[in-house]
């Protein structure tokens, strides 16, 4: 098998492509984040997706299927749950049996007073709730209090939104470190998340410096093999929170879809062997969770327009994989991920073209093919796929 240099994979964050046959059991019955942003358009313009196989993976509209530069497929999640950190944890080796803990009528008393007894603040509001609506709700008090907006959503997540002129940023993460602390054990959430915004009354609006602190992975994962080698792992976007930094070696945070691709193409323009690994995550949390299946698609169709980009920067042995974490339907009446099949694309000098990988039983089957092409030791879950597709 030919070997491989360097391999960069783009995680669109919640572009699903189909309900997983369980998805029922999660209120997700009927969705396809792709194909219902595509119907709901009237079409997507995405030639550069559809060269590699998009068309064959599920039925969007205005993507035909033909035949591709690469091989393409769908991955099902076999974790329990459908939110970003098991998704990731997933793709890079760790299958999760039980889903991390959600709290759909907020934190329980004894959390709530320990987090305000170490902050020094109350905690405003402490219920399920839009992001953008809760600011609103809540901004005018907050900015009178000096006290942080928390809430959650169906997503295992605490999340806590401060006006950057009240509380600035590095104050902000700060106080997300104690909730970070303080949330272990029984209520070892996912993701602590940093919420800044800014503006007036009736015109808030977050801003960029959002940041994820996530729970460790119970497990090794890929990353930790990688840089174990002595090879880089790069991070875009929000990936080295969601790993809570274990197995990155490089990491910038991003503005947008198209900071993170840029960043994506500095780091190609590096040497080294290793893995880069990016999250667009503008697709989950601007569209996806606020049901704008119109500026979803826009967004879509702006990302095939860098993939070009992408593709000529790619070395001789390097492979570039785009898929998803989950899916995030704003078709649906629900403002929540839902449980679906993500995309699998992979193009790159070491691939065969036209090769169809079919329904692959986890997202751990992409970990363990980067361990494979990496000469790096295989997760404790998945499949390698990496001999099906790889050049000899």
């Amino acid at each position: 098998m030919r070997q491989v240099r360097r391999v960069v994979i783009i995680v669109l964050d919640s572009v699903g492509v189909g309900a997983l046959p369980d998805a029922a059991a999660y209120g997700d019955e009927g969705s396809n984040t792709l194909a219902h942003v595509a119907r709901a358009k009237g079409g997507l313009r995405l030639p550069n997706l559809q060269r590699l196989g998009l068309g064959h993976v599920t039925d969007v509209l205005g993507v035909p299927p033909g035949r591709a530069a690469g091989a393409y497929g769908r991955m099902a999640e076999a974790s329990a749950g459908k939110d970003t950190t098991i998704g990731h944890w997933e793709l890079m080796g760790i299958v999760s049996p039980r889903p991390l803990p959600t709290y759909p009528n907020g934190f329980p008393p004894e959390i709530i007073a320990e987090f305000e007894r170490r902050t020094g603040r109350r905690a405003l509001g402490n219920t399920t709730a839009s992001g953008t609506a809760i600011i609103e709700e809540l901004g005018r008090e907050h900015l009178a209090t000096g006290d942080p907006i928390v809430y959650t959503s169906a997503d295992s997540v605490f999340q806590i939104a401060a006006h950057e002129a009240v509380i600035p940023p590095e104050e902000l993460y700060r106080i997300c470190q104690i909730a970070r602390e303080i949330l272990s054990g029984a209520h070892n959430v996912g993701r602590v998340i940093a919420r800044p915004f800014e503006g007036e009354p009736g015109r808030f609006a977050r801003t960029s410096r959002r940041r994820d602190f996530s729970a460790p992975p119970p497990g090794v994962t890929v990353l930790d093999q990688i840089t174990a080698a002595g090879q880089t792992v790069w991070a875009v976007g929000k990936v080295e929170d969601i790993y809570a930094g274990r197995g990155i070696s490089v990491a910038v945070h991003t503005k947008d879809n198209e900071d993170g691709v840029d960043q994506t193409l500095a780091f190609m323009a590096q040497a080294g062997r290793g893995l880069i690994m990016t999250n667009l995550v503008d697709f989950d949390m601007l569209y996806g969770h606020r049901n704008n299946a119109a500026a979803y698609g826009e967004a879509l169709m702006a990302f095939d327009r860098r993939l070009p980009e992408l593709r000529a920067a790619l070395g001789p042995d390097d492979v570039l994989v785009i898929t998803a974490d989950h899916g995030c339907d704003p078709t649906t009446t629900s403002t929540d991920h839902s449980r679906e099949y993500v995309p699998l694309l992979a193009c790159g000098g070491p691939i065969r073209p036209n090769r169809a990988l079919g329904t692959r039983g986890s997202l751990a089957d992409l970990g363990a093919t980067v361990a494979e092409w990496l000469g790096v030791p295989p997760p404790a879950w998945g499949v390698s796929f990496a001999r099906q597709i790889t050049r000899g």
